[in-house]
């Protein structure tokens, strides 16, 4: 199974929402899609139609059986989701704890679900250093830095990416890390300006862009993903493009596994 972990060096960029509808264009790719939400707002769940009252998740099922399988949701979209939970404060120190003690837990529970070998696992986390975010870019075989084209954003950006370089690029299982602008507007200057200035800073990366597009928080607000709700909206074809981007890398990975192996059977 392929491990794709988002994150951000600062909330509000759109993450969780990235995450969620690359779960569901990367679904409609044939794809078998599982999304794990580890940012203790809890909010993943809300874009797949998961009700408010669901309080079930994998903190809780870490501090009580240690079984994340209980937490599993299949969801209409064909997505299974791992809401993070409801807890409270006290439960979430506890599951932070439970995370700092053991760097492998992240890794250990994923194996213990058994899921299918083709399967894709797409981990939403909170901003910034965390617990949570150590443990998602220690697992990762690729990581997606979510980002908006403001000064704020781009001031942030090498502090996100000396936490992929300590905790990604040292990996072999590690395959790439892209960046996603989410939200741009080019009728707005400043935002245009420091879209061009990442492009040229980052050259030897692969930046998508997600425009501005009502589509997106509309969906949410009708429970459903954009590729379902406005499949032909601008937002809504730039997640898909983004997804067939994430295919096609994964892809690569697939058939150069399978090279490999074939060459072992005739060395």
């Amino acid at each position: 199974m392929k491990i794709i972990s988002v994150v951000s060096a600062k909330g509000g960029v759109g993450k969780t929402t990235i995450s969620a509808n690359l779960c569901s264009a990367l679904r409609t790719e044939g794809h078998t899609v599982f999304a794990l939400d580890l940012d203790p707002q809890n909010s993943l769940r809300l874009h797949f139609g998961i009700a408010p009252s669901h309080h079930a998740g994998v903190a809780l099922s870490s501090l009580r059986t240690n079984n994340w399988a209980k937490a599993m949701v299949q969801c209409n979209a064909g997505c299974v989701v791992l809401p993070f939970g409801h807890v409270s404060e006290s439960e979430r120190i506890s599951f932070e704890g439970a995370l700092s003690k053991n760097p492998l837990l992240l890794s250990q529970q994923l194996v213990s679900l058994g899921l299918p070998q083709d399967a894709i696992i797409i981990i939403d986390t909170p901003p910034g250093p965390s617990v949570y975010l150590k443990q998602a870019l220690s697992v990762a075989n690729i990581a997606i830095v979510v980002t908006l084209a403001d000064a704020a954003s781009y001031a942030t950006i090498p502090m996100i990416d000396s936490l992929i370089e300590e905790y990604c690029l040292t990996r072999a299982d590690f395959i790439d890390y892209l960046y996603v602008i989410n939200q741009l507007n080019r009728s707005r200057q400043l935002s245009s300006d420091v879209a061009d200035i990442m492009a040229l800073q980052f050259s030897n990366k692969t930046i998508s862009v997600v425009h501005q597009d009502q589509s997106i928080p509309e969906a949410l607000a009708c429970n459903q993903d954009a590729i379902r709700y406005a499949r032909e909206s601008r937002g809504a074809q730039d997640l898909i493009d983004f997804a067939m981007l994430i295919n096609v890398t994964l892809n690569d990975v697939y058939r150069s596994q399978k090279n490999e192996k074939y060459l072992e059977l005739f060395s």
